[in-house]
């Protein structure tokens, strides 16, 4: 269904590109966008949350509080770190997250979490090196890494997140330069590292002297009990390992992506390295976003939002869940979700029927539903009777309709 896809030179064209391009394809994700616009398609195929969530009112009373009380903060250059009120608030956001006496000066300010990647990509890796990564995950972080000339090992998943047990025997393997994960309802897995999982992790960064990336764009998108602490909170519980951790958090899922503000921290070395690195890409973030970020914050409306997203987003992987039993039953086997923003289903084969997501998808298109394929998320041996559904962006009665439909395709 989803092939990789070569960008087009001419001859001479193909002088300009730099040689780290040939292992890198173009997203498989924006390439099926390019099939959405067949009329009454229901799309389970974006990674984006609904834009009826935003909180509109209060980002436009953020916005105008940033234009009248500093003006010139919000619409004049800044420091590459980041706008200094806007790194005050979330080191206290990230305080309420259980991250005791974080300053300001421990983070930086990213234009989203997709650039913290990117940038410990600059910082960390030179082609050749080993980097672990969950198998799945995230599939910008596959081309992010590759780009730079990392050498993607995977590590299994499991409902309870990454197999600390392989884990650890990958680590004593191929001594990695770091270890990324997205423990919290991760993408496209959807999985919560076990609180049991999360302490071995932090064990092992210590044994292994390896770093390990905590990725955490959905952890406050959680349904009905909170998850775990993050990996960084937990770090106060194992001597030595906050060394061992860079964390990268986001806006994007729980306030707006048109935004473009996150936040990375991590060990000062590689913390001021990734803002050198930062300064020739970008300079800074923008420093609207910033300012208009830091009065949403300040004004304390991110608590009502999150119980609002969380609620929706709730009832909409609950209906989900109900309708993939319903409608598909043994021909498919899922973990229902606890947070985020997915479910993660894998094709039986059951009774004789697809095995293959891919050509789920092709079918599932003719029936005017769109899914993602689980083979682009896999860094090394896809699973191809996976595919990953969001319920995010579509109402109850689009998900009954579309998971009905899906089963016209199976």
């Amino acid at each position: 269904m989803l092939v990789k896809v070569k960008l087009q030179t001419t001859p001479v064209a193909g002088q300009w590109i730099a040689t780290r391009l040939d292992n890198v394809e173009t997203s498989a994700i924006r390439e099926l966008f390019k099939l959405l616009g067949k009329p009454g398609i229901i799309s389970f195929a974006g990674g984006f949350p609904d834009s009826a969530m935003f909180d509109v009112e209060g980002l436009k009373e953020a916005a105008n509080k940033a234009l009248t009380e500093e003006p010139g903060g919000a619409l004049q250059y800044g420091a590459t770190e980041g706008y200094n009120p806007l790194r005050e608030q979330l080191a206290a956001f990230m305080g309420q997250k259980g991250v005791p006496g974080l300053k300001a000066d421990d983070l930086i300010v990213t234009t989203g979490s997709q650039q913290a990647l990117d940038l410990l990509g600059k910082t960390m890796i030179s082609p050749g090196d080993k980097v672990i990564v969950e198998g799945p995950t995230f599939l910008a972080t596959i081309q992010c890494f590759r780009l730079y000339g990392a050498d993607l090992v995977s590590a299994p998943v499991d409902a309870n997140g990454v197999d600390t047990d392989k884990l650890e025997a990958l680590i004593k393997e191929h001594k990695p330069k770091f270890v990324y994960l997205i423990p919290t309802f991760g993408n496209p897995s959807g999985a919560m590292l076990s609180l049991e999982r999360r302490k071995k992790v932090l064990e092992l960064a210590v044994k292994y002297q390896t770093l390990v990336v905590e990725d955490d764009p959905y952890g406050d998108l959680y349904f009905g009990e909170a998850p775990p602490p993050s990996i960084l909170a937990l770090s106060k519980d194992v001597p030595g390992s906050r060394d061992w951790i860079a964390h990268c958090g986001s806006m994007s899922k729980v306030l707006s992506p048109g935004l473009r503000v996150g936040w990375m921290i991590a060990p000062e070395p590689l913390l001021a390295r990734a803002t050198m690195c930062k300064q020739f890409s970008d300079a800074h973030t923008s420093t609207f976003a910033q300012a208009t970020a830091a009065q949403y914050l300040k004004a304390g409306r991110m608590p009502a939002t999150l119980a609002n997203v969380r609620k929706v987003y709730g009832e909409r992987a609950r209906v989900m869940g109900e309708c993939l039993k319903k409608e598909l039953g043994d021909a498919v086997a899922f973990t229902q979700p606890q947070g985020g923003l997915f479910f993660w289903a894998r094709l039986t084969g059951a009774g004789g029927k697809l095995k293959d997501a891919g050509e789920f998808a092709k079918r599932a298109i003719e029936q005017g539903v769109a899914f993602v394929p689980g083979a682009p998320f896999y860094a090394k041996d896809p699973d191809m009777s996976t595919f990953r559904l969001s319920f995010a962006t579509a109402d109850v009665e689009k998900i009954r309709e579309g998971v009905g439909r899906l089963r016209k395709a199976v």
